[in-house]
């Protein structure tokens, strides 16, 4: 198992850096050519959502990207340092009330979106939200998966 970390400030021009290294250790560990622009799409809107959090909840930490090689999977994991609060629903971290069901139009709804056009590009997609930051973890399955009986 091959991985490779990237962190970068929490500046939107770092965005595109990272979709670019993602796409590159995508080919690499064998991911389609015909899945990169959605290894390339879900990493932008993931990291996007880490840099928007990040810089609306006043977090100076670096933004974490793990680019992960297995053996029949290529995965990324995106991570931000915004806590949770305690039953939270996944992805509505930054709505100012932490209420099931609470709309702020102008930070969540954003974030749902991101949300949203990462589960449409991602069969296997996991959100989790902590004490500590949240993850999005997404993976894609590679040549030697397809290849396989």
């Amino acid at each position: 198992m091959a991985t490779v970390e990237l962190r970068f400030s929490a500046q939107p021009e770092h965005v595109r850096t990272a979709r670019l290294v993602a796409a590159a250790v995508a080919r690499r560990a064998g991911v389609d050519e015909a899945v990169l622009d959605e290894v390339r799409l879900a990493v932008g809107e993931a990291c996007s959502r880490a840099v928007g959090l990040h810089r609306t909840n006043g977090i100076t930490a670096p933004v974490r990207v793990a680019l992960t090689e297995e053996e029949k999977t290529f995965s990324i994991e995106v991570g931000d340092e915004v806590p949770g609060p305690a039953g939270a629903v996944p992805g509505a971290r930054n709505t100012p009330e932490s209420v099931p069901g609470a709309v702020d139009l102008d930070s969540d709804g954003e974030d749902d979106m991101g949300l949203a056009v990462i589960s449409g590009l991602v069969d296997d997609l996991e959100v989790v939200d902590g004490e500590n930051g949240g993850m999005i973890r997404m993976s894609w399955p590679t040549a030697s998966a397809v290849a396989m009986p």
